[in-house]
């Protein structure tokens, strides 16, 4: 319980931070511009690229200002494009999936088992129970009548977002990327 008080609190100082600041409205227009482009496979079956810098943010600061950008991003995307009605549900579960990165990424060895593990929490919480509870909500179907379909489709999801995601950071990593993200964070 200490080691996540310490978490949130080393990102909230995160959040203090100009250069923070800086780099996150980055990763948000990266983010608002990659979420034109995905990779249909099927009606129900989409890989999108969006949340990659989402999950940067939440590696690199932290649960604090990685709730905080999910939220924010949330409502920037609604606003530039909508699609739908707004629903604040939905910002709630984007602030849920940064908060829940951010403790299991944050300051942590970056594994795929680590990212299996963190995606898989992600995606029983926010996009299965919080996402199909919002939907029932909102159009007024059955939860359990919703459950089954975006239960079987985030399973079949969860491994592909999983290797996307850690494909991508551990190329960044490699390639030098966040490291100096890091060192000029620390200047």
């Amino acid at each position: 319980m200490r080691r996540l008080a310490t978490l949130f609190t080393q990102s909230c100082q995160e959040a203090k931070q100009v250069r923070t600041i800086t780099v996150c409205a980055m990763f948000g227009a990266i983010a608002v511009i990659l979420g034109y482009y995905s990779i249909e496979i099927g009606p129900y079956i989409r890989i999108g690229f969006a949340d990659i810098p989402n999950r940067l943010v939440d590696y690199l600061f932290g649960p604090v200002v990685g709730g905080c950008f999910g939220g924010i991003l949330d409502l920037l995307k609604f606003m530039m494009k909508p699609s739908g009605q707004f629903f604040p549900g939905f910002t709630l579960t984007a602030i849920t999936g940064g908060i829940l990165y951010g403790s299991m990424l944050y300051k942590r060895p970056f594994t795929f088992r680590r990212v299996l593990a963190a995606k898989l929490v992600v995606v029983v919480i926010c996009n299965v129970l919080m996402n199909t509870l919002w939907m029932s909500m909102l159009y007024g179907k059955a939860f359990m009548v919703l459950l089954p379909a975006r239960t079987l489709k985030n399973m079949v999801m969860w491994p592909v977002d999983s290797l996307l995601l850690f494909t991508i950071v551990s190329y960044m990593e490699r390639a030098g990327v966040l490291r100096r993200i890091r060192s000029r964070l620390a200047e």
